[in-house]
Protein backbone atom coordinates (compact mmCIF):
# COMPACT_ATOMS: atom_id res chain seq x y z
CA UNK A 1 0.00 0.00 0.00
CA UNK A 2 1.47 3.37 -1.05
CA UNK A 3 0.84 6.42 1.14
CA UNK A 4 1.94 9.99 0.82
CA UNK A 5 4.10 11.48 3.54
CA UNK A 6 7.23 10.55 5.40
CA UNK A 7 7.30 7.66 7.78
CA UNK A 8 9.84 7.42 10.61
CA UNK A 9 12.05 4.97 8.73
CA UNK A 10 12.26 7.44 5.79
CA UNK A 11 13.67 10.07 8.14
CA UNK A 12 16.14 7.52 9.54
CA UNK A 13 17.43 6.74 6.05
CA UNK A 14 17.79 10.46 5.26
CA UNK A 15 19.72 11.00 8.52
CA UNK A 16 22.08 8.11 7.73
CA UNK A 17 22.71 9.49 4.23
CA UNK A 18 23.56 12.91 5.69
CA UNK A 19 25.97 11.39 8.18
CA UNK A 20 27.68 9.37 5.47
CA UNK A 21 27.91 12.31 3.05
CA UNK A 22 28.97 15.06 5.43
CA UNK A 23 30.62 13.15 8.25
CA UNK A 24 29.78 13.48 11.91
CA UNK A 25 32.27 16.35 12.49
CA UNK A 26 30.79 18.71 9.90
CA UNK A 27 27.12 18.18 10.77
CA UNK A 28 27.01 20.60 13.76
CA UNK A 29 28.74 23.32 11.72
CA UNK A 30 26.40 22.72 8.80
CA UNK A 31 23.33 22.85 11.04
CA UNK A 32 24.59 26.06 12.69
CA UNK A 33 25.21 27.69 9.29
CA UNK A 34 21.78 26.60 8.08
CA UNK A 35 20.12 28.07 11.18
CA UNK A 36 22.01 31.35 10.78
CA UNK A 37 21.00 31.55 7.13
CA UNK A 38 17.37 30.93 8.02
CA UNK A 39 17.45 33.71 10.66
CA UNK A 40 18.96 36.14 8.14
CA UNK A 41 16.39 35.19 5.52
CA UNK A 42 13.56 35.66 8.01
CA UNK A 43 14.79 39.08 9.15
CA UNK A 44 15.30 40.28 5.56
CA UNK A 45 11.82 39.10 4.56
CA UNK A 46 10.36 40.91 7.58
CA UNK A 47 12.30 44.09 6.66
CA UNK A 48 11.06 43.93 3.07
CA UNK A 49 7.49 43.49 4.31
CA UNK A 50 7.73 46.55 6.58
CA UNK A 51 9.34 48.57 3.77
CA UNK A 52 6.48 47.64 1.45
CA UNK A 53 3.86 48.74 3.97
CA UNK A 54 5.72 52.00 4.62
CA UNK A 55 6.01 52.70 0.89
CA UNK A 56 2.32 51.93 0.34
CA UNK A 57 1.24 54.76 2.66
CA UNK A 58 2.26 57.99 0.89
CA UNK A 59 3.27 60.85 3.14
CA UNK A 60 1.81 64.22 2.26
CA UNK A 61 4.19 67.15 2.79
CA UNK A 62 3.22 69.48 5.58
CA UNK A 63 3.48 73.25 5.39
CA UNK A 64 6.70 73.13 7.46
CA UNK A 65 8.29 70.67 5.05
CA UNK A 66 7.22 72.72 2.04
CA UNK A 67 8.63 75.92 3.55
CA UNK A 68 11.94 74.21 4.36
CA UNK A 69 12.44 73.09 0.76
CA UNK A 70 14.13 75.75 -1.36
CA UNK A 71 12.28 76.94 -4.41
CA UNK A 72 13.98 76.40 -7.72
CA UNK A 73 15.68 79.74 -8.14
CA UNK A 74 17.01 80.90 -11.46
CA UNK A 75 20.24 82.92 -11.53
CA UNK A 76 19.75 86.66 -11.56
CA UNK A 77 20.74 88.32 -14.82
CA UNK A 78 23.64 90.79 -14.57
CA UNK A 79 22.95 94.39 -15.41
CA UNK A 80 24.19 95.37 -18.85
CA UNK A 81 26.25 98.34 -17.62
CA UNK A 82 28.62 96.48 -15.24
CA UNK A 83 31.99 95.33 -16.57
CA UNK A 84 33.00 91.72 -16.04
CA UNK A 85 36.16 91.12 -14.05
CA UNK A 86 38.38 88.22 -15.04
CA UNK A 87 40.89 86.75 -12.56
CA UNK A 88 44.54 87.48 -13.36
Amino acid sequence: MLRNGLEPWHLLIVAIVFIVLFGSRKLPDTARALGKSMRILKSEAKAMKTDDTAAAAPVEPTSVQMAAEPATAQPEPKPAGEPTVSPS
